[in-house]
């Protein structure tokens, strides 16, 4: 019989994470471990208020599976079980976690999926006035992908800082649904001057009938305005990215599945994160590989990672495979 267990953690973020929505100075994750005989299995989930979730309701979410992970239920009743979201996520990559060391495959075997290489990641930029975010760039500039955190007002006086700061980077910038129809077109021009390549999330998901109608070379991404496989097909025509988190997608099980069909659109992909720990990235390595953009350096951000984490050396990410 199997076992499923909970448990919060807090590890301190290396300063502070801020996005438009507000700072953070650490990632609060939960973490389901599932136990069968001697085969353990872990997976790391990070509760996000944007989509209503909080430490307790993901908690409670996890809790409400124990028996039904007892009776043996698979990740493919797990999607009919529980919707999509960062609780889903946990039990998911537990589930694959405890068949990896079941069956002593490695998780990519399992996956369906060729064995990953070293990957350059996105490194992030937080949302700060043009000064701040200026020596952030200087500091980062040797990083040859660098992720910006945008937040509306200014918007164009901090995308020239941080190029200033870094000039030789590829910049992506991500709005995280800060801006507005009546700013787009400055804050577009902006980009385009900085030399960006994608910009993340520009309007807030289901205000963004102003995209229809821009003109740009940049590709436009989705975050907020796309969750699993099943949202795939309401995504509006104006996005020509989607970015795949696995704490959207509810798991590693449906991110292949949007992997998939996202490809088949023809749509661009970045593979992302939330700010947690390697227990929680490594299972997105697996779509990484060929992504377009990768933005998976959540470990980086961090103070202190897991014992025996993933190893960056500088921007390039190294798989634990």
């Amino acid at each position: 019989m199997q076992r499923l267990d909970v448990a919060v953690e807090h590890w301190p973020i290396a300063g502070s994470f801020t996005i438009s929505r507000g700072s953070r100075t650490e990632a609060v994750v939960v973490v389901a471990t599932i136990t069968n005989g001697d085969a353990i299995g872990r997976g790391e989930c990070v509760p996000y208020t944007r989509y209503g979730e909080s430490v307790e309701s993901v908690v409670a979410q996890i809790r409400s599976m124990e028996a039904a992970i007892a009776d043996g239920m698979t990740r493919e009743a797990l999607i009919h079980n529980l919707d999509a979201g960062a609780a889903r996520n946990a039990i998911d990559c537990a589930l694959w976690d405890l068949e990896v060391h079941r069956t002593g495959q490695p998780l990519y075997t399992l996956a369906g999926m060729p064995k990953p290489e070293p990957m350059t990641t996105a490194y992030t930029i937080s949302l700060g006035t043009p000064e701040v975010m200026h020596e952030a760039a200087k500091r980062a500039a040797d990083r040859p992908l660098l992720k910006v955190k945008l937040g509306g007002n200014g918007d164009p006086e901090r995308l020239a800082a941080v190029r200033d700061g870094a000039p030789n980077a590829r910049l992506i910038v991500d709005a995280n649904e800060a801006w507005r129809a009546e700013t787009l077109a400055e804050n577009i021009a902006a980009c385009e001057r900085a030399g960006i390549a994608l910009i993340e999330q520009p309007l807030p998901a289901g205000e963004d009938a102003a995209l229809a109608t821009l003109k740009t070379s940049i590709a436009i991404c989705a975050d907020e305005s796309i969750h699993d496989a099943a949202s795939l097909a309401a995504l509006p025509a104006w996005y020509t990215a989607i970015n795949i988190k696995l704490d959207k997608t509810g798991g590693l099980t449906n991110a292949l599945a949007l992997l998939q069909a996202a490809k088949a659109r023809g749509l661009g992909i970045m593979v992302g994160c939330m700010v947690g720990t390697s227990l929680g990235t490594i299972p997105a390595i697996i779509l990484a590989q060929g992504a377009d953009f990768i933005d998976l350096d959540g470990p980086l951000l961090l103070a202190k990672d897991r014992e025996n984490s993933l190893r960056y050396h500088g921007s390039t990410l190294m798989p634990p495979w």
